[in-house]
């Protein structure tokens, strides 16, 4: 047998807070490095976050399900918005109990006084982000018409039994490193 065949899958923990925004997408981007130098295979990370940019989300979301990592996304509290898109890189995604998620379509605030053609090109850059979105989360969950309706107009909001319905989840359960285990946030 080689060496390679061997070897144990090596696991680690993580932490994942905060706004969705170019800092955490640099933070993921080292901590990824970090994994791989490390021969890390599968990084459990407990996901935290009322969202923020979409364009920084999508790039994580490109990002982590094409890593060479398997992510293992846990959400212990609320993953909302944007943070929702991050959250489905996950190859297993599990929340707890009490956990929540929230969709959204994309909203912008004008500058007062804006132009046409500036709201033009708002609207343009919404819609366009909101196909982007939409389009992952059909991929990996499905919805019933009645929530698809509500996501179409307002805030659909998700407890972890209706996510697992959803396949938005693997199941429900608590992040719950090893005894032992060093916790590192991201």
């Amino acid at each position: 047998m080689t060496e390679e065949s061997t070897r144990h899958p090596k696991e680690a923990w993580f932490t994942l807070s905060g706004d969705v925004n170019s800092d955490m997408v640099h933070r993921v981007f080292e901590a990824v490095s970090t994994m791989t130098e490390e021969g890390i295979d599968t990084a459990h990370v407990l996901v935290q976050s009322n969202g923020g940019y979409v364009s920084d989300g999508l790039c994580l979301y490109n990002f982590m399900a094409r890593s060479p990592i398997n992510f293992v996304m846990c959400n212990g509290g609320a993953v909302a918005s944007i943070a929702v898109i991050v959250f489905l890189s996950g190859t297993k995604r599990y929340a707890s109990e009490t956990a929540r998620f929230m969709v959204h379509k994309s909203h912008a605030t004008a500058s007062p006084g804006a132009r046409p053609d500036a709201l033009n090109i708002i609207v343009e850059g919404l819609r366009a982000d909101d196909a982007r979105t939409e389009a992952i989360l059909r991929k990996h969950i499905e919805l019933a018409p009645e929530q698809w309706a509500i996501h179409q107009y307002s805030d659909l909001h998700l407890t972890s039994r209706d996510a697992k319905i959803a396949g938005m989840i693997t199941d429900i359960g608590d992040f719950a490193p090893p005894k032992g285990a060093h916790l590192r946030n991201i």
